[in-house]
C-alpha cells in the first residue's frame, strides 16, 4: 500500500484560496488513480475530485465544478487540490485517497488514506 500524507489545510475567508497537497511514498505511485474526499462533523465522507494515474483525465463533484482544479505530479509523488472561490459550506477535513482500480473515478474509495488536512472557511 502507499502511504498519504495531506498538507495546506488552514483558515481562510470565502472567497479565498488554499492548496492542498499529498504526498506518496513508494515507487509504485504513479501505478494509482487518486482522488480527494472531504467530510464535515455529523455528515460521511463525500468525494471531491479525483484524477487518472497519468493526469489525463480528472472527474469534480457537482458543488466544486468549476472551483476546484485537481493535478497530480508523478515525478515528485505528489497530488493538488487547487480551491478557489471558498465558501463556508466547503469546511471540512480534506482526505487524500488512492486506488488501484477505477472506483475512485466514480466516487468509491480506494483501500489508502491519508490522516486529513483541516480547511475552515469563514464567512
Amino acid at each position: 500500500q502507499v502511504q498519504l500524507v495531506e498538507s495546506g489545510g488552514g483558515l481562510v475567508q470565502a472567497g479565498g484560496s488554499l492548496r492542498l497537497s499529498c504526498a506518496a511514498s513508494g515507487r509504485t505511485f504513479i501505478t494509482y488513480n487518486m482522488g480527494w474526499f472531504r467530510q464535515s462533523p455529523g455528515k460521511e465522507r463525500e468525494f471531491v475530485a479525483a484524477i487518472t494515474w497519468d493526469g489525463g483525465r480528472t472527474w469534480y463533484a457537482e458543488s466544486v465544478k468549476g472551483r476546484f482544479t485537481i493535478s497530480r505530479d508523478n515525478a515528485k509523488n505528489t497530488v493538488h487540490l487547487q480551491m478557489n472561490s471558498l465558501k463556508p459550506e466547503d469546511t471540512a477535513v480534506y482526505y487524500c485517497n488512492a486506488d488501484w482500480s477505477l472506483g475512485v473515478l466514480s466516487g468509491t474509495p480506494g483501500a489508502s488514506w491519508g490522516q486529513g488536512t483541516q480547511v475552515t472557511v469563514s464567512s
